[in-house]
């Protein structure tokens, strides 16, 4: 069992690529179905959810909460989704959000610039000149979008296992070329690695539940016991709010312990931010 992630720019044949590898796989293929899933979660609309999710991070902050919201939703629907394995995925930034989960075979496809070009053209019943305007412009906004979110570089090839460029290499070499390494050992899951996934799906179904009490934290999960850091004043000093919050936590299946792990790293001077919790 894996999870194999597919980062790709425009026009770079890596959907195509996706597809044919889960259908030869037999692994299921993965994008959009993780907005509508963080949609339905959150019951956030679904334009919205996406437009957040691509806009940069100053319009992002225009939102209630900002991007952290977004990408907190966003992010366990991903992990809750994949955390079966035989996925194959070629969505927003899986190679960050996975990144810490040992099995996941990360795989960056592009492709020559002059075959984009021709994508382009074909598609868009553009000139040539036009072509390369979208690609560039298309290219910058993926770039800047990616750092001001995530602080990566989607063209950064240590974030990969793997870069592919279709070019000399087709799109049935490349998916070949992924399906022959995903059955190395290295890919497979563990038993620690499948503990890994699960305790990384429980963090981001806290870190998500809490944010909507404007509880920025940090949450790790191991061995069934959840531990929030950065908790803030209203935590550490506050007994009648912080019993409400281990209450929460402790209603979600796998979750058996809370911790709460006093250092302040940041004054929290707006009004009481949960007022509502519980009442």
């Amino acid at each position: 069992m894996s999870i194999i992630t597919i980062s790709r720019g425009s026009f770079s044949r890596g959907k195509e690529v996706a597809e044919k590898l889960a259908e030869k796989l037999g692994y299921e293929c993965v994008s959009r179905e993780i907005l509508l899933e963080a949609s339905e979660e959150f019951n956030i609309p679904e334009i919205r959810l996406k437009s957040a999710m691509h806009d940069s991070a100053s319009v992002l902050e225009r939102f209630s909460h900002g991007k952290l919201r977004y990408i907190s939703y966003y992010k366990y629907a991903l992990l809750n989704h994949v955390v079966n394995n035989n996925i194959v995925y070629h969505g927003l930034a899986g190679q960050y959000i996975l990144k810490d989960i040992p099995h996941v075979f990360k795989i960056r496809v592009q492709a020559d610039f002059e075959d984009r070009i021709e994508q382009v053209m074909k598609h868009d019943h553009v000139s040539r000149n036009k072509a390369i305007s979208i690609i560039k412009k298309d290219d910058k906004e993926r770039r800047k979008w990616s750092l001001q979110l995530y602080g990566i570089d989607t063209k950064d090839s240590s974030l990969y296992d793997l870069v592919i460029n279709i070019h000399k290499i087709t799109v049935d070499d490349a998916v070949n070329l992924i399906s022959s390494v995903v059955d190395t050992p290295a890919f497979q899951a563990t038993p620690e690695s499948q503990r890994k996934i699960e305790d990384l799906t429980l963090a981001a179904k806290i870190h998500a539940l809490l944010i909507d009490y404007s509880l920025m934290v940090e949450v790790k999960v191991e061995n069934k016991t959840a531990c929030l850091s950065n908790i803030g004043e209203v935590l550490k000093y506050d007994e009648v709010i912080r019993s409400r919050i281990e209450k929460i936590i402790l209603a979600i299946d796998g979750i058996e312990q809370v911790k709460f792990l006093d250092e302040i790293t940041e004054k929290y001077d707006h009004v009481n931010p949960f007022y509502n919790i519980g009442r």
